[in-house]
Formats: structure tokens, C-alpha cells, sequence
């Protein structure tokens, strides 16, 4: 019936196409009226537009005519004109929907119809690309476009000053990567001065690469954190115990990811380390340790999870196979993973700021993204983004030869299969792109490769560097490329090769040469190189496995065959593949292997289709975990967005009011919760005179009655106090505010990473819970929420009585400390998102002499911050 109705009315994303022609015929019928306008008045398009808007004229009434005037100057500028189904592209990003197109049919030009015309509300728009590459390429390349009609252009990248981000952001429209958006509005949440804010509002985005971005790095967290105080021995010690269990010490479980100590084990570790009870609470940091051990040597593998680079461990990007400089596991795991390979291991982090892709990116008020890729991952976009998915069609027909999966019975076999249909395709010249999962299966391809004479580049996570001129030729004559899941997404594979790019490796080789006769040279070698190549049946690609996600072969498949070109795509698997040994169904391996002949590979669509549900099975699981996450974090996120809420309201508001507020509201709730219990027969004066002797300096006389007045009476005392001491110091007014600031967010801040660890701790605790048939995330929720109360109680008490009780004589000993910490802070903040994510102190610096301007402290003198703690138990701990 469903199958009846759709050949009827056609399928809901058909539908929603054909709505589309209407409206880009009418940007058609505009064209000629936009053709005859001169340059300086196409231009002047921008400001009318600008102007409309500002009158109250929705943008998406102005949609046609804007999108007619861009694509006429797009002409002018850069020689491109909008395929009608880059204009349906453009209206379905305007929705805030995602578009899926195919590779090869420009959604970076695309991309350029509803940024213009969103950016006419001069509230900016960000375009989000996956790496610094793609951010400045596009930028530059259609900035051109967007300065010609009187639009800025800015690009944030790695190692930019905060003047130079600023700058960029305040442009109309700003490219970056998600990691730079996100670790800006983390430092941004972190910052002292209003002025130092990088960011502006969250307007629009489109993310480029939608499903790389929002559901394969999902899982990771944004993470700004700095050094925190941990023996690092520890990690070294549990690595060699575990080297010396045997495998029956250990229930390891590779398809859920999960490794344990059995009884046996735990046995055995009590006996190499001579205790009774590893679970006892004195052998919870070793127990810890071991634990992570056990995962590092079971669950992760070197040059497939990882790879060790200049004394390193850099984590492997599973779908992108790239590389994560500064990224490091949490938990001890990847100083588990520093302590199996040696290296000298990194001291364990603490949380400065965090916050997932999920609730970052669901900030803006209008979210789009553009892949070749997203059907499959329809539900998860729906349900996590909101976001609806159109399949846009091809310009030209789509003409590639997909074929059936072979299926050998060993690894061998199938990699010898490979090797010959890679052969057989070189001999004729025909290109190949050879994709694989892992560093390890492209370095065994590669070998086999150089054993026959094969010339070939390998593009795996340790040659990133050289991504996209690599990639960029992988369509030439006679081409063989060897490249790890998806890398160089974003460039063009063009068939027969890219001659700018050739000119511009040949200009850098040789400085003599004149780059347009090297370009002139290579562009008409690439032409007649292409004639060939497309007699030949285009860009074969090659698979070494499936993928876990179907996603991920189809971004494969999707490199060849753009714009009507030819091209074939074919996969080798092996029943000792990951997938198909994990997941696949028991029933279809038997047949499988009931049908082998060794050496010979089994070829059926009913076998593609069974891996298939194969990699669902993977897919689903991997769906839930980032869905856990987000229930985690989604938690957090309220909590988070109160706090950084109250921080802006420090940042930007009168820090001596915001002071006076809440020191009455603490002395109004103090007085009259008294109050209600006197009412009720109880009486609880002591603690009222605790409250304001501890928090307020103020000594309740034992006849002072307690009543309303006394609020009055205390506030005016405080303020009166409070003034006098700042003012007869004789500074301006902006320094002492300057100060009372700086103390105020500090004392918040320095509660916030207590909150987020004992979060960080809570989540870990909760997992436990299941055991006891309670449900881990309501525990969790419950706990987190007492916790939040606690904290905000807290923050007001602390800002309060800190600012009451110090001393600015003295002033200089307490803020010194506070200081040096800010700065490791700033440390963390500069080095998140580029280079590493950790924050130490330089080593073997000799210390420059400190001049004392202020008189000492003595250690068991009250400290001059104002928290009634003796020095050494406080400011004077980092001295002792």
C-alpha cells in the first residue's frame, strides 16, 4: 500500500522538491532584469536589501531577488552561474534544514545563496568547515564574491590573537571550524574584562559536512581544562602489573568496548601487590589505574586508535582517520596509553570548561548543513537538531557502477584479490583510490603494492599535512592513492588531475618558473589526460572493508562519478574483518563459509544487503551513545547556561551593586527565615549571629532585637564600611572596580571547577547505580540537581564575604595567588582547540626575584582575602 501511495504522489522528500521548482523558476524570470543592471548598481543591491530588512521585510520575502542578484554577480566575479539545484540547495539551508548533495555538485558554491542572504541582517553568519584548510580556502575563494557586493569576510584559525578573532567575528559573514567556534565560546565564558569577548550572537550557521561535525564528533566533548596535582607514577606502576596477568585474569568484551577484572584477576593483583582488599578506599587511585590498563592493552591499538608521533600519543579520528593534536582521552585512559608505549606520560587534567557539539551548536537560532552524506543519519538529525533532511538531486544523471561486495574467506585472500584488481586497472592506466579503515590495513595495502613495483601515495593519519594536494590527484592517469577512511573531504578528485594545483607544486619547486606558462603547460596535459580517463571508465574506487557506518562507504563511493562523469566502486571484505566478526548475523557467515572456495570470494546483492544490517546494528549502538552523552550533558547544559548567565551579569554589570543586591538578599533570607521559625516557637538566634559575624564582619549585640529593621541596620553598616575602605585609598573609580570585579570572578570561578568535578565525579558513582536496578541518568539528574542548589547558595556567600572581609592595604598578597592561577587558566584557554590541551608550568626557568611591596603575612595570621582561615590554610598553601 505504502509503495502504491508512493508511486502516486511520490516520496515526502520528492514532494517537498517539487515545491521548490516554482520558486526557483521565479528566480529565473528575475535573471535578465539582474543581467542588464550595470556592476555599481548589482552592488548596490546589497545596501537596498539591507535597508528592506530594516524596515521589517522578512528575509525570506527578499530570498528571489536575492538569490538572482548573487548569482549574477557570482558570474561576474568568478565565471561560476547556480545549477538549478544548487538554487534548491540554498533554499533548503535558508529553511535551517540539512541538504544532501552528492559530490561534486558545489555546495560550497551553494553555500554562498542563503549566506548572503542571511548576512543582510548584518547579525553575522558562520560557516563551520572541518578543518583550517577548508575554513581559509573558502574564505578567500568566495570572499571574492562576498566583498564584490559589499559584504565582510573574516576567518577564524589556529593561533589567532583574541584582536585578530574579534575582528573576524564582527564581519558579516566568518569561517571557521567547529573546534574554533566552540573553544572561543568557551574562552569567551572564562574571560575577565568585557572588552576581551571574541564573540557576538549566535545568528546562523551552516555547518559544512554536516555529519562529520554533528554526529561523528559528537561523542568528544569540547574540553578546556588545566593542570591539576596527580602522581603520574601510578600509571607506569598498574601497566607493568597488567602485563603480567594472563587472559583468563580478564572478561574483555570487543564489541561492547569493554574490559573488566574477573575474580581471578583481582586475585592475583592482591598478590602482586601484597594487600588484602584492592577495593579498599586506600587503593582506589592504583585500582583506577589498573582498570585503565587493562582497557589500553585490550581495547586500543596502536596506528589504528592511535599513533606515537615525536614522543606522543595522538589519538586517531575513527571516521576521518585524522589525526587529533591536543585531544586526550579522559579518566586516566590516555596516560594508561602514554605508560604501554613508554612515552613520558602527561599529568592528568582538570576541567576548566566543557561543552558538547549538540548543545553548542544548538545555540543558534537558525542551523543548516550541507554533506553528500546524511540520509542514513535522518532520525538522529530529527531528533537530536531538529533538523528535517532533503536529498537534493544530481545536476547530471548519476552513471557509476556500483557493484556487489566480493567476500573472501581470510584476510589474505582478500588483500591478494585487491591487489590484483588494483594491477589489473594500473596496467590500463585507469585510476585508482584505494580507501581504507585503518593506518594498519593502508601500510599492509601499500607494502603489497611496492612488492609488485606498483608507484603509489599513501594519505593516512600520518601524512595529513599533505591532504588535499594528494587527494586532489588521485584522478590522474595512471593514478594509484591509498587513503584512510574520508580524508581530504572537500576537495574535488577531478579526473585526469588539477593543473592549478600542479602549477602551484611546480612554481614551489622551482622559483625560476613562470606560474601561468606551468599553468597553461598542465591544464592542457589534464584535458587531454581526462579524454582518457573517461574512456577508460572514469576513477575506480576500491575498499578494503566496510565501514561501520554506511555513511562512511558512501562518502567513499561518492568520489568518483561527479557531474556525470563514470567511475566504479567495489569492496573487498573478509569474514575476519571487524564488522563481519563482531556483527555479523551467525547464520549468513555459516552459509558463507558452507559456500567458499578457498581463494575464490562470494558475490551476491543478498550479501551486501546483510552487511548492511550489519552496519545498522553498529550504527544504532553508536546512536546511543552519543544520545547518552547528550542525556548527561543536556543536565549540565541548564546548569551551565545559569552560571555563565550570572558570570555575564559580573562581567558586564556594576560589580558594587551586583555586591550590595546580594548582600541584602542574604541578610533578607537570614532574617527572615528567623523570623518564620520564631513564629513557629523555634528559635535559632545563634545561627543569625554566625551569619553575620562569619559573612558581614558584624557583631549582633545580645539586646538588639531580631527584626526587620536589622536589615536596614546591617546593610547601611556594610556599605558604609565597605566604601570607606576602598575610597580613602584615593584610586579611580574604574581600578577599584577593576579589582572588585577580578575577586568577584574569581571567587565564582574557582567554585565552578569544585562543581565540575564532583560532577565529573557523580556521573562515574551513577554508572554503579544500575546494579542496584535504579536507572544511572534519574540518580544522576536528582544528585546534580542538590548539588546545583548547593553551589549557587555558595557562589553568593563566598562573593560576599570575600569582598567584605579584605583588606586592600594587603591587598597584593591574595591577589598575587589568584593571579598567578588566572594565568595557568589563560594558558589552558590559549593552547584549547590548537596545539595541546594542557596548561604546565616551564620547566627549569630560574624565578626572577620578588620585591615586596606589602607588609608580610605571617603564616598563622588571618589571610587577607577575607575567608577567616588562617594563611597557611589558605592563600599561603602554594607557599608552603
Amino acid at each position: 500500500m505504502l509503495k502504491a501511495l508512493k508511486k502516486v504522489f511520490g516520496s515526502k522528500n520528492e514532494r517537498e522538491i517539487n515545491k521548490l521548482k516554482p520558486v526557483v523558476e521565479f528566480i529565473h524570470s528575475l535573471e535578465p532584469e539582474f543581467q542588464a543592471l550595470s556592476d555599481d548598481q548589482l552592488k548596490a543591491k546589497t545596501g537596498e536589501f539591507m535597508e528592506r530588512i530594516e524596515g521589517g521585510e522578512p528575509v525570506d520575502s527578499i530570498l528571489p531577488e536575492a538569490f538572482a542578484a548573487l548569482r549574477e554577480a557570482s558570474v561576474r566575479v568568478m565565471g561560476m552561474r547556480h545549477y538549478d539545484v544548487q538554487m534548491m540547495g540554498g533554499i533548503i539551508l535558508n529553511r535551517g534544514s540539512i541538504a544532501e548533495m552528492r559530490t561534486g555538485e558545489g555546495k560550497t558554491l551553494t553555500a554562498t545563496l542563503p549566506v548572503y542572504l542571511n548576512a543582510l541582517t548584518r547579525r553575522g553568519v558562520h560557516v563551520v568547515t572541518v578543518n583550517d584548510y577548508l575554513a581559509k580556502r573558502d574564505s578567500e575563494w568566495m570572499g571574492r564574491l562576498y566583498n564584490w557586493m559589499g559584504l565582510s569576510t573574516g576567518c577564524i584559525l589556529n593561533q589567532m590573537s583574541d584582536d585578530e578573532r574579534k575582528a573576524a567575528y564582527e564581519c558579516d559573514i566568518t569561517y571557521g571550524t567547529n573546534n574554533e567556534f566552540g573553544f572561543d565560546y568557551l574562552r569567551d565564558n572564562m574571560k575577565f574584562q568585557p572588552d576581551t569577548l571574541v564573540q557576538r550572537e549566535f545568528h546562523f550557521a551552516i555547518v559544512d559536512e554536516v555529519d562529520s561535525v554533528l554526529i561523528d564528533e559528537a561523542r568528544t566533548p569540547l574540553i578546556i581544562s588545566g593542570p591539576s596535582e596527580g602522581n603520574t607514577q601510578k600509571y607506569y606502576d598498574a601497566n607493568q602489573l597488567v602485563l603480567k596477568l594472563s587472559p583468563e585474569h580478564a572478561d574483555v568484551d570487543e564489541k561492547d568496548h569493554l574490559a573488566m577484572f574477573n575474580e581471578a584477576g583481582i586475585k592475583r593483583l592482591e598478590e602482586l601487590l601484597k594487600v588484602e582488599n584492592l577495593y579498599d578506599i586506600e587503593h582506589i587511585q592504583i585500582l583506577h589505574a589498573l582498570e585503565q590498563a587493562l582497557r589500553a592493552h585490550n581495547l586500543f591499538t596502536r596506528d589504528v586508535d592511535y599513533v606515537v608521533k615525536e614522543g606522543a600519543v595522538v589519538i586517531i579520528d575513527s571516521h576521518t582517520g585524522r589525526p587529533q593534536p591536543g585531544r586526550r582521552y579522559s579518566d586516566g585512559l590516555h596516560q594508561a596509553l602514554e605508560a604501554k608505549e613508554g612515552v613520558t606520560i602527561e599529568k592528568e587534567n582538570q576541567t576548566l570548561a566543557s561543552v558538547t557539539y549538540q548543545n553548542f551548536f544548538r545555540m543558534y537560532e537558525k542551523l543548516s548543513g550541507m554533506t553528500g552524506t546524511a540520509e542514513t543519519e535522518a532520525t538522529e538529525f530529527q531528533k537530536i537538531y531538529k533538523l528535517e533532511t532533503y536529498v537534493i538531486p544530481t545536476n547530471k544523471p548519476m552513471i557509476r557502477d556500483d557493484r556487489n561486495d566480493q567476500v573472501y574467506g581470510s584476510n589474505k585472500a582478500k588483500l591478494e584479490a585487491l591487489v590484483e584488481q588494483i594491477q589489473t586497472e594500473n596496467a590500463v592506466g585507469r585510476p585508482v583510490l584505494v580507501g581504507t579503515v585503518a593506518i594498519e590495513s593502508s601500510e599492509q595495502v601499500s607494502q603489497f603494492l611496492t612488492q609488485r613495483g606498483i608507484k603509489h601515495v599513501v594519505l593516512n593519519a600520518k601524512f595529513h599535512a599533505q591532504e588535499s594536494e594528494i587527494v586532489a590527484q588521485a584522478g590522474r592517469l595512471g593514478a594509484v592513492t591509498i587513503a584512510t577512511n574520508m580524508a581530504g573531504r572537500g576537495t574535488d578528485i577531478i579526473l585526469g588531475g588539477n593543473p592549478e594545483m600542479l602549477a602551484q607544486s611546480e612554481a614551489a619547486r622551482n622559483k625560476d618558473a613562470d606560474y601561468e606558462e606551468l599553468l597553461a603547460k598542465y591544464t592542457a596535459q589534464c584535458e587531454a589526460d581526462k579524454k582518457k580517463v573517461l574512456e577508460l571508465g572514469g576513477l575506480a574506487i576500491l575498499g578494503t572493508e566496510r565501514h561501520d557506518s554506511r555513511r562512511i562507504d558512501n562518502q567513499l563511493r561518492g568520489r568518483a562519478g561527479r557531474q556525470g562523469d563514470p567511475g566504479m566502486s567495489l569492496f573487498f571484505l573478509s569474514l575476519e574483518d571487524k564488522l563481519l566478526r563482531l556483527f555479523g548475523n551467525e547464520r549468513m557467515k555459516k552459509m558463507m563459509k558452507a559456500q567458499m572456495t578457498d581463494g575464490l570470494p562470494i558475490e551476491h546483492s543478498w550479501i551486501s544487503k546483510a552487511i548492511e544490517r550489519a552496519q545498522k546494528s553498529v550504527e544504532g549502538r553508536h546512536f546511543e551513545a552519543r544520545k547518552h552523552t547528550l542525556e548527561y550533558d543536556d543536565v549540565n547544559n541548564k546548569q551551565r547556561n545559569t552560571f555563565y548567565a550570572l558570570r555575564r551579569q559580573m562581567l558586564f554589570g556594576n560589580a558594587r551593586e551586583y555586591l550590595f543586591k546580594r548582600a541584602r538578599a542574604i541578610v533578607e533570607f537570614t532574617v527572615n527565615d528567623y523570623l518564620a521559625l520564631q513564629k513557629a516557637n523555634e528559635d535559632d538566634r545563634g545561627r543569625v549571629e554566625e551569619t553575620l559575624k562569619s559573612i558581614f564582619a558584624f557583631e549582633l549585640p545580645e539586646d538588639r532585637k531580631i527584626e526587620e529593621s536589622l536589615i536596614e541596620e546591617v546593610i547601611t553598616r556594610m556599605q558604609e564600611d565597605y566604601s570607606e575602605k576602598w575610597d580613602h585609598l584615593g584610586l579611580p573609580e574604574d581600578v577599584i572596580e577593576n579589582h572588585e570585579r577580578f575577586i568577584m570572578l574569581y571567587m565564582i570561578d574557582q567554585q565552578w571547577k569544585d562543581h565540575m568535578r564532583v560532577m565529573d565525579s557523580l556521573e562515574r558513582a551513577v554508572k554503579l547505580q544500575g546494579y542496584a536496578q535504579q536507572d544511572p541518568l534519574t540518580v544522576y539528574k536528582r544528585d546534580s540537581f542538590k548539588e546545583f542548589n548547593a553551589l549557587m547558595d555558595r557562589l553568593d556567600e563566598e562573593v560576599v564575604k570575600t569582598l567584605v572581609h579584605v583588606r586592600p592595604q594587603l591587598q597584593s598578597e591574595s591577589l598575587s595567588q589568584m593571579k598567578r592561577e588566572r594565568e595557568k587558566e589563560e594558558k589552558a584557554m590559549q593552547m584549547a582547540g590548537g596545539g595541546e590541551d594542557k596548561a604546565e608550568e616551564p620547566q627549569n626557568v630560574k624565578a626572577k626575584p620578588v620585591r615586596r611591596t606589602e607588609p608580610k603575612v605571617g603564616r598563622n595570621e588571618p589571610c587577607p582575602c577575607g575567608s577567616g582561615k588562617k594563611y597557611k590554610k589558605c592563600h599561603g598553601l602554594a607557599k608552603v
